[in-house]
């Protein structure tokens, strides 16, 4: 079950352009951290040695704004003021952006909404992130935020009734069934695998990588301990639709959202397997501290709509859907999900450079 669905389009009230708070936070906390990687591991001398005209840079999971654009203008202001810096003003490069989804993404929103008075070049790449979509050393920088928790497919185990990895009566993988967690975490390996070699081959040597990455805290023996109170709700939600006979329970059964939140130690460990990649940073990032998130039932339903009801509407079909967030709204009133400490709000920032791959 490959996962192509994308984040609602648009500009309205039930789009991701209006309801991405939370991942905008991610890309404003790590503005500084970001211009500090540029400053500390950008080699600009070896860059302008290869008579570097053009600064090509590429988000990975763009969506439709605005966060890619904060993310972008951080990248740009910083690689500039470098190069102005070290080396003068006339050897400034000028900038080329690309901006990467799966072919499903509202790009006409993306584009409509560009700044003005940006200072690069723009175009679209659709196409997945989990594959090249570059030539090869064709990028200097390359940027990812709060995309690579999102699986490529789901594990087909999990929805096989016949499976020990049968996922019964959960949409994600929380709860004592250790061959869920495996099913899960094996793919979602083996994914972000694919992503680092794909962009081993886009970006050039001393190229670097930032990736802002969904994560929760390092796990203790006990698998109970992993849970996801809003995601467990909305499974709930289908559960009362099913009751309600609006669908049958076997299309609750046959859902899993694809999503996978790796801890920092598991992280670091995948992309360490990689020996294209130099780890030059890796820091948790406390986004709730710094920017929290709106309490109101109905904004957190939103948030959630924005990013899932193209995934629910495929399986689902569109007619349920003011019900379902309707319902999941009410159910967040009564038991207070955003407040509670199981709501993971990490996310972990990871700088890495292309190295010469040891022989």
């Amino acid at each position: 079950m490959p996962t192509e669905s994308a984040m609602n389009g648009g500009i309205g009230t039930e789009s991701y352009a209006k309801n991405s708070r939370y991942q905008g936070g991610a890309v404003e906390t790590a503005k500084e951290i970001i211009t500090e990687g540029i400053n500390k591991n950008l080699d600009i001398e070896k860059l302008s040695s290869t008579s570097v005209d053009t600064f090509r840079i590429a988000d990975f999971g763009c969506s439709t704004g605005p966060n890619t654009f904060i993310a972008i203008q951080t990248i740009v202001e910083a690689v500039r003021k470098k190069f102005e810096t070290e080396l003068s003003d006339s050897r400034v490069p000028e900038f080329q952006v690309f901006f990467n989804d799966r072919i499903s993404n509202d790009f006409n929103t993306l584009f409509a909404s560009l700044p003005p008075e940006r200072k690069y070049y723009a175009a679209g790449v659709p196409g997945s992130f989990y594959e090249r979509q570059f030539p090869k050393d064709s990028l200097h920088f390359a940027h990812s935020s709060c995309t690579l928790n999102w699986l490529s497919v789901m594990p087909q185990e999990i929805l096989d009734n016949s499976s020990p990895a049968w996922n019964q009566g959960k949409i994600t993988y929380s709860g004592e069934k250790k061959e869920v967690l495996k099913a899960y975490a094996l793919q979602y390996a083996k994914d972000l695998d694919s992503f680092f070699k794909a962009r081993a081959q886009e970006l050039v040597c001393g190229g670097l990588m930032a990736i802002l990455v969904p994560t929760v805290p390092n796990p203790n023996s006990d698998l109970s301990s992993i849970t996801f109170p809003s995601y467990d709700l909305l499974g709930t939600c289908l559960i009362e639709l099913a009751e309600r006979g609006r669908f049958d329970a076997a299309k609750v059964d046959s859902f899993n959202l694809p999503l996978y939140y790796t801890y920092p130690n598991e992280l670091k460990a995948i992309i360490e397997k990689n020996q294209d990649f130099s780890i030059e940073r890796i820091e948790v990032l406390n986004v709730r501290s710094k920017h929290q998130t709106d309490p109101d039932p109905k904004a957190f339903s939103l948030a959630k709509r924005a990013v899932f009801e193209g995934l629910l509407q495929e399986h689902f079909g569109n007619e349920f859907m003011d019900e379902l967030f309707d319902l999941y709204a009410e159910k967040i009133k009564e038991t207070a999900v955003p407040s509670n400490p199981k709501e993971t709000s990490m996310i972990t920032f990871v700088l890495v450079k292309r190295v010469l791959r040891m022989t």
